[in-house]
Parts: structure tokens; C-alpha cells; sequence
């Protein structure tokens, strides 16, 4: 099992330079930065942006993989995107995963903030579907046109292209139906929150029936299930998994037991989200990580 984590994009340079080379020397398998305008009630305190972020971190780390968690539709139009994601990957020589997702709920700040139209959730998955149509579209092919209800190209033109071949590759958040046929098509993982829950038992029961459901949208377009790698937000379970080392034990144990091939946590904070000391991320990365990487069994 590979393990991730996710670093929010709160902290001046100085401070955040060193999480990113510990998430590498700690030995996680990928790095991930949530790509909002502002996030929840930290809209009130310092945020930075996403692209950047991940760029300067590309430039002090050499074997982590880096990804969005997630990249929306929201704030992004898929043509200058495809020319930062394309930049992003050649600057990571080859790391970057792009996560993508359908949106936050229209009361959420990024939505707010644009003052856009309020879309209800059909058209919200309808736009995201679009999304990465014309993503997929734009990274592999060059002078691609596209023309749909939300986004529109014209011979848009995308060279040098991409490190990885034929393109970067898409992690598809999904938690309904329709968005997990889009990740069976297009996603090489795909990753589920899960729904929500008053106790970690009727969470984990979500995730068995979202796996389930996973399994018959990959069968329906005519891929192996083992080609799509499953990842799972271990932290929108109602306990933190790095509350404890048993915690993130017990977390991982279950995600594998499902199948997930990847499990992501956060990165412990003081305050508001994902509270937890760093010295419980040190233990777990000191001892936890290297048995379920098979590298300590």
C-alpha cells in the first residue's frame, strides 16, 4: 500500500519548504495541496495558491509524487490550466498527479467568491464532466477543439506536451455514480471521501458500498479493476487518522482490507482541522509506513 499526505497551503515559504522535504525524507509515497480560493473558515487566515505551491515543492524534492487534491472546475478554465498543469509535470520531471473533483457545494467560498451562476448538482457533475473531457483532450492532443455547454477550445495548441506519456495522470474524486463512470474512463485512481458519518463503523459501511458501486462502473466501460488505483481521504472519516498511532493503524488495516491501493492523510495542525501532534506523524512514518510499503515486513 502507498501512503500519502496532504500539506494545506497556509504557511509562508519558510515554513512550508520543510513539511515538503520531510514528506519526501519521512518516505510518503505522494504529496498533495488542496486547490481552493480559500477553504472553510481558514478563508480568514493566510492561503496560498495551489500551482505555485506544488512548484516550489517540485524544485526541493526529487521522488515524491505531487498532486492537487483536488483541482475543480470552479475557479479553472481547462485551456490555461492544461499549459500549468503541462509545466508543473515538466518542472517534477514526470511527479505531478492530477486530482480533480466536480465542485464545492455553490455555499462553499470558492463558489461564493466568483459570484457565478448557482448550479444545482446535475450540472455541477455535467460541468465537471466537461472538465475533463477537454483536459484529457487538450494534454494529448495538439490543436485540439472542443465545444460543449460550459467550456470551449479552438485549436488550442499544447506543446512540448507532457513528461508522461500519453499524458499526466488523473486522480477522479467520486463519491456518486456518474462521477465514478468518469473516473473509470479517465482516471488511472480514483479517490472517495466517503459520505458522511456520526461514528467511524457507518463511515467505513459507506466506503464498502461506494467500493461496490466503483467496481460495477469500471466492469460497465470494459476495464480490468485492477487497472485503477483506489485511493482513499482517510481524514473524512469522523476521527482523525493521525489522532493516534492506533488510529492510522486501524485506518490503513481497513482501507486494505477494501482493496484501496493508496490511503492519503493530513499533515497535523494546532488548530480548527486535522488537530494531532507532529510527533504521532513521526512515529507513524518511523514505523507504521515502511510495513504497509513492504519495506520492513
Amino acid at each position: 500500500m502507498r501512503v500519502g499526505i496532504v500539506i494545506l497551503p497556509e504557511d509562508r515559504w519558510w515554513a512550508a519548504e520543510p513539511k515538503w522535504r520531510a514528506a519526501e525524507e519521512y518516505g510518503f509515497d505522494h504529496a498533495w495541496t488542496y486547490d481552493h480560493l480559500g477553504w472553510r473558515n481558514l478563508v480568514d487566515g493566510p492561503w496560498f495558491s495551489a500551482m505555485p505551491t506544488l512548484t516550489a515543492a517540485a524544485m526541493v524534492t526529487s521522488r515524491i509524487r505531487l498532486g492537487t487534491y483536488v483541482a475543480s472546475p470552479v475557479a479553472r478554465h481547462p485551456v490555461p490550466f492544461m499549459r500549468e498543469l503541462t509545466t508543473l509535470d515538466d518542472i517534477s520531471d514526470g511527479r505531478f498527479i492530477l486530482g480533480v473533483g466536480a465542485g464545492v457545494p455553490p455555499s462553499n467560498y470558492d463558489a461564493t467568491v466568483l459570484d457565478g451562476p448557482e448550479l444545482s448538482v446535475k450540472e455541477r457533475t455535467d460541468r465537471f464532466s466537461e472538465f475533463v473531457e477537454a483536459l484529457d483532450g487538450l494534454l494529448m492532443t495538439d490543436g485540439f477543439d472542443f465545444e460543449g455547454e460550459y467550456y470551449r477550445a479552438k485549436g488550442a495548441r499544447n506543446l512540448p506536451g507532457c513528461v508522461q506519456r500519453p499524458r499526466l495522470p488523473f486522480l477522479v474524486a467520486a463519491n456518486g455514480p456518474r462521477t465514478m463512470t468518469l473516473a473509470a474512463r479517465f482516471g488511472a485512481g480514483w479517490v472517495t471521501t466517503g459520505g458522511k458519518a456520526d461514528t467511524q463503523d457507518e463511515w467505513w459501511k459507506g466506503i464498502a458500498e461506494r467500493v461496490k458501486t466503483f467496481d460495477e462502473r469500471v466492469e460497465a466501460v470494459g476495464r480490468d479493476k485492477t487497472s485503477v488505483q483506489r485511493f482513499l481521504s482517510l481524514d473524512s472519516a469522523p476521527v482523525f487518522s493521525l489522532s493516534s498511532v492506533d488510529a492510522f493503524t486501524d485506518a490503513a488495516g481497513r482501507a486494505g482490507e477494501l482493496g484501496f491501493t493508496d490511503i492519503v492523510t493530513h499533515w497535523p495542525r494546532s488548530g480548527d482541522y486535522y488537530v494531532g501532534r507532529e510527533s504521532t506523524l513521526e512515529t507513524v512514518a518511523g514505523d507504521v509506513l515502511p510495513v504497509l510499503q513492504g519495506k520492513n515486513s
